[in-house]
């Protein structure tokens, strides 16, 4: 890590380390800005579900933008090429849009304040409890990739000690969401989005025409890796070779159907901000918003990942002290003057804060709401709960802080990331999707099905990929494999424990299950006006046209 750091070291001075106080101060002052709201628990963990849909779909596609997407993609664009493009056109906008329409209206009808409170209405206590365990266990997980990213960035770039940045982000992250709650950290991800992207528009600018455009840039990756490393599809036949080790079917169904509806459908770091809208038309369009952006997002984080590897022909191999995860800091390094370095600095530290303050926001909600009120302590009053969110934000933060040294034993983040889908998001998608359409489910049969569909995802890839008893090409073939099997597994007990167990009666099932409609539903906010660009079916088409357009100029 020494030798990185120094190798990767930024010209950074007074300018540069201003603009990154200033961004620091906004944070904490819309952290105070918010507090003024926060009067319950329902303030702190939701908003009051209060906020526009033009918020909450801000921040909905903020919360993502996060180590993830920053250094976590560029790092495939730079090791995969432009099969990367799956993750977004394929691998999120049809679950986005499948979350807006389909099954938003039963979490905000419903009025849960979490995901696991839907599966306790559903299920019962033992799917919800074993539920809260796996998201409380993720988010944490899930939030230290985002502050270990943080730390080798800040380490390499400005010479931070690694620990040093850790808790630098940690406090700051810990500082907005305690004072203010959701809502802080909402306002905060709508400023991190824009932020982000000031850094990532003139990096993606000034990289293109340092390599020549986008001819020069193609010509010299086609020279270098073939013309498939250009396509988003080409070599994916079944038995064929190409960079990613993935084939169209396990593209398809692992990564488009069960990896991206499970962590887009049930990650309630996400759904949760859909939560927090004003009534359930703002609630059913705060996904379908956050697909517009999403689409455009490989341009600014892809892309750098494809001219890092040509600026740098030995990123990612041994002996060159570089990992593809340093796709983003080799063009920071490389390309941007004083002044705009501190804005890409600032726009890094953004994406990173977002992800695990939505991260940490969940985990608080999840633990307080569905672990600690709900099986722990019962039954008392709401400023107990208030206090005990807040507590519980510092516990995660600090845990957070553990687990960012779990992420460094991985070379790629993104390889990390898709890992944990696969073993929490994936089993919990099956159940959901399952119960939710099928009504002769059991409440036994929810409990077994995760259970049965975690531990399958984690036999997969822990004895079966690395192991050696299947050969599989990479980690990310391997995840999608996990993921398949994830839900195979997980339905197939479900099926079988559902016919030998009894269901819920039919009555306990309205507004749980497709079709049915609860009472509840009566009780909401009203939707508004009928505007053209406020219907969902409109917006959620839309997403879907637009990203299959974006195929075409990479399929031929």
């Amino acid at each position: 890590m020494r030798y990185l750091a120094e190798g990767l070291r930024l010209p950074t001075n007074g300018l540069d380390y201003t603009i990154l106080a200033i961004y620091f101060v906004v944070v904490l002052g819309i952290g105070f800005a918010a507090r003024a709201s926060v009067r319950t628990s329902l303030d702190f963990f939701l908003s009051g579900r209060s906020l526009p849909a033009w918020v909450t779909g801000l921040a909905f596609v903020a919360a993502n933008l996060g180590a993830t997407e920053i250094l976590g993609m560029a790092a495939n664009g730079a090791q995969y090429g432009v099969y990367t493009v799956h993750w977004y056109w394929i691998g999120a906008i049809p679950a986005m849009v499948f979350l807006g329409l389909v099954m938003m209206p039963f979490y905000y009808g419903s009025k849960v304040r979490s995901v696991p409170e839907f599966l306790l209405h559903r299920f019962g206590p033992s799917s919800h409890l074993l539920s809260s365990i796996i998201f409380a266990v993720s988010s944490v997980l899930i939030a230290g990739v985002n502050l270990y990213a943080m730390a080798i960035v800040l380490e390499a770039l400005l010479g931070w000690p690694e620990w040093v940045a850790i808790v630098v982000a940690g406090f700051f992250v810990l500082a907005y969401i305690t004072i203010g709650g959701l809502s802080s950290a909402i306002y905060n991800e709508v400023l991190q989005f824009f932020v982000i992207l000031a850094a990532l528009i003139p990096l993606t600018i000034v990289g293109l025409k340092r390599v020549g455009g986008w001819d020069g840039l193609t010509d010299t990756l086609t020279g270098s890796h073939g013309g498939a490393f250009l396509s988003a599809w080409e070599g994916t036949g079944v038995g064929s070779p190409n960079p990613l080790g993935a084939n169209w079917l396990t593209i398809v169904l692992g990564l488009g159907f069960v990896m991206s509806f499970g962590y887009w459908t049930t990650n309630f770091a996400e759904v949760q901000r859909a939560l927090s809208a004003k009534n359930l038309s703002a609630a059913k369009r705060t996904p379908l918003i956050a697909a517009f952006p999403k689409i455009l997002i490989p341009m600014v984080v892809i892309v750098p990942g494809l001219i890092a590897l040509v600026m740098e022909p030995t990123l990612g191999k041994a002996g060159s002290g570089l990992q593809y995860n340093d796709a983003i800091p080799v063009l920071m390094r490389d390309l941007l003057p004083n002044g705009v370095l501190g804005i890409a600095v600032t726009g890094l530290l953004a994406a990173f804060m977002a992800g695990m303050a939505a991260n940490v926001s969940s985990f608080n909600t999840v633990f307080t709401n569905d672990i600690w009120g709900a099986y722990l302590k019962k039954d008392r009053e709401d400023a107990y709960y208030l206090k005990t969110g807040r507590v519980v934000t510092a516990v995660g933060v600090l845990i957070g802080m553990g687990t960012a040294f779990i992420a460094s034993s991985f070379s790629n983040i993104m390889n990390y990331l898709q890992t944990l889908f696969s073993f929490f998001n994936v089993p919990l998608f099956v159940v959901f999707i399952i119960g939710m359409f099928w009504k002769r489910t059991t409440p036994a049969a929810g409990f077994w099905g995760l259970l049965s569909g975690t531990v399958a995802a984690m036999v997969n890839y822990f004895w079966l990929y690395k192991g050696g008893i299947v050969d599989i090409p990479s980690d990310q073939g391997a995840n999608f494999v996990s993921s398949i099997v994830a839900f195979v597994v997980g339905a197939l007990v479900m099926v079988v424990v559902s016919y030998v167990t009894r269901p819920k009666p039919a009555e306990k099932l309205a507004g749980l299950v497709y079709g049915t409609r609860s009472p509840d539903m009566d009780e909401l906010p009203a939707e508004g006006d009928d505007a053209w660009y406020r219907r969902p079916a409109l917006l959620g088409w839309g997403a879907i046209i637009l990203a299959a357009i974006c195929y075409v100029p990479f399929s031929f």
